[in-house]
């Protein structure tokens, strides 16, 4: 789907949309702007994306993966609010030196890992307050 108006069309959808959603909702703001392309379409261009590293992948609280363009081309994580979706990129090198000394321990190599961090933002946080 590369080079494709299809293509065009989702790279302009991720590009309007600051917050991590889901396949499912990236699809239909495709069709509510008019594009004529089918989910499993949309499923596959994401799954390409993230492989290449043009998008950020995360799993929410009831284990779907949401989606939204990738923002840094080096290795991060994300703490999300689970009230509002607000998302920050966040480097951890504490993390990166945890994950690589159990993985060590464990006697594994060319280790890979994600972490997904879950909170209020200060936003939400106020207003429960």
């Amino acid at each position: 789907m590369r080079g494709t108006r299809q293509a065009e069309a989702l790279n302009q959808v991720l590009a309007d949309l600051p917050e991590f959603r889901s396949a499912q909702d990236i699809h239909a703001e495709l069709r509510h702007r008019g594009e004529r392309i089918g989910l499993t379409t949309v499923y596959r261009q994401l799954q390409v994306l993230a492989e290449d590293g043009a998008v950020d992948t995360l799993r929410d609280e009831t284990g779907e993966t949401l989606y939204r363009r990738c923002e840094t081309s080096t290795h991060h994580h994300h703490v999300t609010c689970r009230s509002c979706g607000r998302s920050v990129e966040v480097e951890g090198p504490a993390i990166e030196h945890w994950a690589e000394h159990v993985a060590t321990e464990a006697g594994f190599t060319d280790i890979d890992h994600t972490l997904e961090i879950f909170g209020l933002c200060p936003d939400c946080a106020g207003q429960r307050s």
